[in-house]
């Protein structure tokens, strides 16, 4: 009779977990389908932004309109190295002023947020609870909602027309402040009590044992920056045509008409690509775990 009861019991409870499969399958299948549609729609615009660079004029004035191109040419991009050549600005000097703005912008905007999230996640002072108050209430609040006083205090530091107008601000995004601490605070403390025990100071407990195992924040940290500062025009502080940077001379593209139609698309184009580039770079980081996930103190 034990024997028995003990089989109609395996029986039972493989019963019970073939329908848990079974639901589980299922599950599986519709966020699968769900997914798939998501997909699509989100990478119809990057469809469209491909196939109309490579449209001639007629095909993107076409009703209704067409996602794929039916004869690709690359007259939109030779119409903008025209356009760019004539400028009195060499096309060079508007892609340094960009590389210069959103380099420093990115790598100091990392650097100094990660060593303010430190002490924020793994010390205690009086006051941190009212800092880190004070971050996520800058969250709130919109970059238009910022633009007078941001401009007031740049044109107090005497900074107006210089690379440092934009470079500074990107400095103190509350958002990456707010993701490196919370990321931080995921990293147990003995790490840091056993390197102290080592004779480890904190600016090498910060650099050889934080920032590794927090990699995959901050190289998040640095796409979204990344992007932000790319699509910079600079219109607001910049002044001298020297010092714009690339977008701003795309803008003054774009805005010329119907003439410059097939210019505008490419401009899009080379907008959009350079971020994703970017991003397919750091993907692999990115979407990594993280090295802490199965630590215990």
């Amino acid at each position: 009779m034990a024997e028995k009861s003990l089989i109609k019991g395996k029986r039972s409870l493989f019963r019970k977990k073939e329908k848990q499969l079974n639901r589980s399958m299922a599950g599986n299948t519709l966020m699968f389908v769900l997914m798939i549609i998501c997909g699509i729609f989100m990478v119809l615009p990057l469809v469209m932004i491909v196939n109309n660079a490579l449209k001639p004029l007629d095909e993107l004035y076409q009703f209704p309109p067409k996602i794929f191109v039916r004869n690709p040419t690359l007259e939109n991009f030779s119409d903008l190295f025209v356009l760019m050549n004539d400028s009195w600005i060499p096309f060079s000097r508007y892609i340094i002023n960009t590389i210069i703005i959103t380099g420093f912008g990115m790598v100091g905007h990392v650097v100094v947020a990660s060593l303010a999230a430190y002490p924020l996640a793994k010390h205690k002072f009086p006051g941190k609870n009212i800092l880190f108050s004070m971050v996520v209430l800058a969250m709130m609040f919109s970059w238009t909602v910022t633009q007078i006083p941001q401009y007031l205090i740049i044109s107090w530091l005497g900074i107006n027309n210089n690379y440092l107008a934009l470079i500074l601000p990107a400095w103190a995004f509350s958002m990456g402040l707010y993701l490196m601490k919370q990321f931080m605070e995921q990293l147990p403390d003995s790490l840091m009590e056993s390197a102290k025990l080592d004779g480890a100071s904190e600016w090498h407990i910060f650099w050889t044992i934080v920032m590794p195992n927090v990699k995959p924040a901050w190289l998040t940290l640095a796409i979204f920056q990344f992007q932000q500062m790319w699509g910079n025009t600079g219109s607001m502080f910049l002044r001298d045509e020297q010092l714009k940077p690339l977008q701003f001379a795309l803008q003054q593209i774009t805005a010329g008409g119907v003439a410059r139609a097939g210019a505008a698309a490419a401009v899009t184009f080379l907008i959009a690509a350079v971020p994703i580039i970017f991003f397919l770079i750091c993907q692999s980081n990115v979407l990594e775990t993280m090295t802490t996930s199965g630590m215990k103190d």
